[in-house]
């Protein structure tokens, strides 16, 4: 088997391969399992794909989507299957709703691991492995209910799959690239065979294999499994809903995000670098030498497939009219094992624990930097929201970010731990704090106030509907459809509470109330 020889980082290579394991399996569980059903549900993102999911249920209609009793363009069919597969066996909650991402993460993770030991060694699959399921923005993208970790496991095969063809040949990679390109396909569309085809493109031409790349990306067989997989569902939503599908999805949601700003997510073209600064904490550091060094090994075939991907992904996307954070996403799996290949690079102690100890630091001062912003708020639905923020951080909440951020302090000044175990400890860490303490505290605030609302109106025998708010996991907690309009009398609104004086002509009651979230039953006229 073909092996790519290049340089082992020296100190990776004295830890311990069943304490990296142990590493591993932990990062792994507090990333993409831990409290996955203690957070409520965030809205815009997880809640729409939630409540489609929900709604596909409910009306027993497996080709078409719908969110608000109206067809949801945005994504294919994929992620809704599996999220209905998990609901119907645990139930309509958070943890059913979020555990197809988890395992989708887990699986990219693993993939990781397996090409790196396969392509370099034991060692730096682990440590790729782990750096990724530590790493800030993947502990966020592996445990949300929203599609992209299940798209970033059939990436990152497709282009494993395409570097293994480059490197060892054997038609059994093309078919794999193309029935990963096919599931990704099926789960966001167009972006899963874009970056495949395009980076490989790129790579083959500046190795001179042309041929190899055509031979390959026009394989029959090839194309004909990613058709059997795409085409049945793609045949069947543009038979039962015409061209409103094709013409939404492709050219609003596709073409139309790339063209200009949608929903007002605009950015300056270097939008995504602050961003991957950090998407990689506590790794800031490894990131930056890596960049300033990976470019002396630009010829050497890993590097620079690597490197080639990344490339691809931050300009693509920096000259996309629409920028979001998790789109650099895309490109980030192989920093991940470029930062492995690396890790010995960085000697200062200093500034490779700067970062996490700044990000402890930040957290441990939310609280109050929360308590200095509000004065400065005028919006009355957010300081309602903040009304009883300190409920949310806690002794635990101080605690944990002082240990958090005394051991990084540690760390800089102690010679005695494996370097690569001291980081590795801080990014279980991470883990913890954000799983434990960061995502319920945010969605204490953000999200409860709209849980109890749905769970105040599961029962309510009126027709119910959201006005002035667009929270569709409102509709999960209620476990029931909404549409989004003015109420009627004799119907019940899920509203902000600073709407009421828009209702003063109209006779009401309010039926539930909690931090600026209210419903309010419209009376019929005496």
């Amino acid at each position: 088997m073909p092996r790519i020889h290049t340089y082992y980082p020296t100190d990776l290579q004295e830890l311990s391969p069943r304490i990296l394991w142990a590493f591993l399996t932990a990062a792994l569980f507090t990333a993409f399992f831990y409290n996955l059903h203690g957070v409520p549900l965030f809205d815009l993102d997880e809640g729409a794909f939630s409540e489609a999911t929900r709604d596909m249920l409910a009306r027993g209609d497996f080709i078409a989507t719908y969110l608000y009793g109206e067809p949801r363009y945005d994504k294919p069919i994929l992620i809704y299957w599996l999220q209905a597969l998990s609901v119907s066996a645990f139930g309509l909650n958070e943890l059913a709703l979020r555990l197809p991402s988890a395992l989708a993460a887990t699986g990219w993770m693993l993939l990781i691991f397996a090409f790196v030991r396969r392509v370099c060694d034991r060692h730096t699959a682990l440590a790729a492995a782990i750096i990724g399921a530590t790493s800030l923005g993947v502990i966020i993208i592996g445990k949300a209910a929203i599609a992209d970790a299940a798209l970033h496991l059939f990436i990152v095969g497709a282009m494993f799959a395409i570097y293994l063809h480059f490197k060892e040949g054997g038609v059994r990679w093309v078919y794999l690239a193309f029935l990963c390109m096919g599931l990704g396909f099926l789960t966001k569309g167009p972006v899963a065979v874009v970056i495949p085809l395009a980076v490989s493109l790129i790579f083959y031409g500046l190795k001179g294999e042309w041929r190899s790349w055509l031979r390959a990306a026009f394989n029959p067989l090839g194309i004909m499994l990613f058709l059997l997989i795409v085409l049945p569902w793609y045949l069947a939503i543009t038979w039962r809903e015409g061209p409103g599908f094709l013409m939404g999805f492709f050219l609003e949601h596709n073409l139309g995000r790339f063209q200009a700003p949608m929903h007002g997510h605009a950015g300056p073209f270097y939008f995504y670098l602050p961003v991957l600064l950090v998407a990689l904490l506590p790794y800031t550091t490894v990131l930056i030498r890596t960049l300033w060094e990976v470019r002396e090994s630009f010829r050497e075939d890993l590097h620079g497939y690597l490197l080639t991907w990344f490339l691809f992904v931050l300009v693509l996307f920096s000259a996309a009219g629409t920028k979001l954070p998790h789109y650099i996403f895309y490109g980030i799996t192989p920093l991940f094992i470029l930062m492995a290949l690396h890790l010995d690079r960085v000697r200062s102690r200093f500034w490779l624990f700067l970062p996490p100890a700044l990000l402890f630091a930040g957290l441990l001062a939310l609280p109050h930097l929360v308590d200095l912003i509000k004065p400065h708020l005028d919006d009355p639905f957010i300081l309602a929201l903040l009304t009883d923020h300190h409920v949310h951080f806690g002794p635990l909440w101080h605690a944990f970010f002082v240990i958090a951020l005394a051991a990084c302090l540690f760390f800089m000044l102690d010679r005695r731990i494996q370097r690569g175990y001291r980081l590795f400890l801080i990014g279980l860490t991470l883990n913890v704090g954000v799983a434990g303490l960061l995502l319920p505290a945010v969605a204490g605030v953000q999200q409860s106030p709209i849980r109890d609302a749905g769970l105040a109106a599961r029962d309510l025998p009126e027709t119910v509907v959201m006005w002035r708010l667009n929270n569709p996991s409102f509709s999960i907690y209620a476990n029931r459809g909404v549409e989004r309009r003015m109420p009627e009398p004799g119907e019940v609104a899920v509203t902000k509470e600073d709407s009421l004086d828009r209702l003063a002509h109209l006779p009401h009651e309010v039926l539930h109330a909690r931090n600026g979230v209210i419903l309010v039953r419209i009376l019929e006229a005496p």
